[in-house]
């Protein structure tokens, strides 16, 4: 009996720390990580505060769990639709698509978490700032293995300057990004998937891998 009322509180607790953690991320994506309160959260979500508290040591960890859920998050909406895909351009192309819908759609309020907080503690020092870094590190390495088992598929150039090419993507994605938030304007979005695509089918080594248009 003990040990079923024991796996019912942590069952709870998790379930809590859960919810804590969904608000959390959508309150960071629009006022950003040190906007964090645990008392603001209690509050809100009709917590007891000292309840919060117990789940959360202190606000860097707060934080930093906040980041862990982001990832999850970034990960099930942007890396998993192209998981699955045979290694190559398509696949590529299926992630920055991904990345494109998952900021069109608000998966985040405030549009991509990790841009909206990353310039919040890009010149900080500490548990946080290494969290996002690493998060970034971790994207852009992805899209450039990607790229990479592309070419080595044949369907990359070989001569493609593959982590000058991924910079670029990084760039025409978070551009759409950041004017879409800014200005409230989507259309930015067909823009950078046009952008995209011109600049895989300059690389690709069979223009027919690819759609011809967005």
């Amino acid at each position: 009996m003990a040990g079923t009322q024991a796996d019912g509180r942590i069952a709870r607790g998790n379930q809590t720390r859960q919810l804590i953690l969904r608000r959390a991320v959508e309150i960071a994506s629009v006022e950003g990580l040190a906007a964090l309160s645990m008392g603001q959260l209690a509050t809100e979500l009709k917590l007891s505060k000292s309840g919060v508290f117990a789940l959360f040591g202190s606000k860097e960890d707060l934080q930093l769990a906040t980041i862990r859920t982001a990832v999850t998050l970034y990960t099930e909406h942007v890396v998993q639709p192209a998981r699955d895909l045979p290694a190559g351009v398509g696949r590529l192309w299926t992630l920055c698509t991904a990345w494109l819908t998952y900021s069109r759609e608000r998966v985040f309020p405030g549009g991509c978490f990790f841009y909206s907080v990353s310039a919040e503690f890009d010149a900080r020092e500490g548990k946080v700032h290494d969290a996002l870094a690493a998060a970034r590190s971790d994207w852009l390495s992805y899209l450039e293995r990607t790229a990479r088992e592309a070419q080595l598929a044949g369907e990359l150039a070989d001569d493609a300057d593959l982590p000058q090419l991924v910079f670029e993507l990084v760039a025409f994605l978070e551009l759409a990004n950041a004017e879409s938030v800014l200005h409230d304007d989507f259309t930015c979005y067909d823009k950078a998937a046009k952008a995209v695509l011109n600049r895989l089918r300059a690389h690709t080594t069979d223009p027919s891998l690819l759609p011809a248009h967005t």
